[in-house]
């Protein structure tokens, strides 16, 4: 006889666009948040028997209705508010967790000052979040940011690796290093200014990643966390992922001609590909 293990589900791809209008320069947030509930559902899956179900089409409807009244500022606070408003109304549920993704709307600059009621979106990073709870526990946060596209065009070099008969990248003390960091963080104190921190997270990063001398990825990958962790003491680890976006350097001499690290060939695949949570020594 077979029994249901584990399970959770919930609604996915939920888009929704805020609109603050209070003062002069208005606010916008484009969110995608995903809903997942865990509780007792065995019989749904066993026996067909919904009673215990929240449809999913009110998950959406909730994520609305809940925006219109909510003075949350960022992700982690209004998935927080989520999490609240479905275990406040759902006894069948043991925890729920909420994942969005903000979108990077600007306001756009004209005549030299932000205009304010238009917006660019200048780049396809995305600020991240994931909140947890389980029924009388505490949140979890978990933020974050992805695709934000960096390179240098100097201090970089990949060199004394493993070399066999299968190998055919030259190593090179001079490259172009170029990634799309996704990075996650968690926090020591229960409250934090979320979007404040988010920025300093992020100004960091950019930092570490322009001021090293890279000898790899991971070299590079290790010094970007520690500088984190060493510089915003609020920050208890973060993952990193970085894939190794190539820009092949192109071979001129069948032309005659040379090619002092000028002239390169974008390629997204195959890339290599890195990850490490860095956390602090215990």
């Amino acid at each position: 006889m077979s029994v249901v293990g584990e399970n959770r589900y919930g609604k996915s791809r939920v888009r929704l666009m805020r609109v603050n209008r209070t003062g002069e320069m208005h606010r916008v947030r484009e969110w995608t948040l995903q809903i997942l509930l865990r509780g007792d559902f065995d019989e749904c899956f066993s026996e067909g028997d919904n009673s215990k179900i929240l449809p999913t089409d009110t998950m959406k409807n909730t994520v609305y209705s809940l925006a219109r009244k909510s003075t949350a500022g960022c992700i982690e606070d209004f998935a927080a508010e989520l999490i609240d408003f479905f275990l406040g109304r759902n006894p069948q549920v043991a925890s729920a967790e909420v994942s969005v993704s903000q979108k990077a709307w600007e306001h756009l600059d004209t005549n030299g000052k932000p205009h304010p009621s238009a917006f660019v979106q200048s780049s396809g990073e995305r600020q991240t979040a994931k909140v947890s709870r389980a029924r009388g526990g505490q949140l979890s946060i978990v933020s974050g940011l992805d695709n934000l596209i960096v390179m240098k065009t100097a201090n970089s070099g990949f060199e004394g690796y493993i070399r066999d008969s299968l190998t055919t990248l030259p190593p090179t003390s001079d490259r172009l290093f170029a990634t799309a960091v996704r990075a996650e963080w968690s926090y020591l104190p229960e409250k934090v200014d979320f979007e404040k921190l988010r920025g300093h997270i992020r100004a960091v990063l950019l930092d570490s990643f322009a001021a090293h001398e890279s000898k790899s990825v991971q070299h590079t990958l290790y010094a970007m966390g520690d500088a984190v962790l060493s510089k915003i003491p609020d920050v208890a680890e973060i993952e990193l992922a970085m894939p190794n976006i190539h820009y092949l350097l192109v071979d001129l001499s069948r032309f005659g001609q040379d090619n002092p690290n000028e002239v390169f060939l974008p390629t997204d695949e195959p890339h290599g590909y890195i990850e490490a949570r860095i956390q602090r020594e215990k």
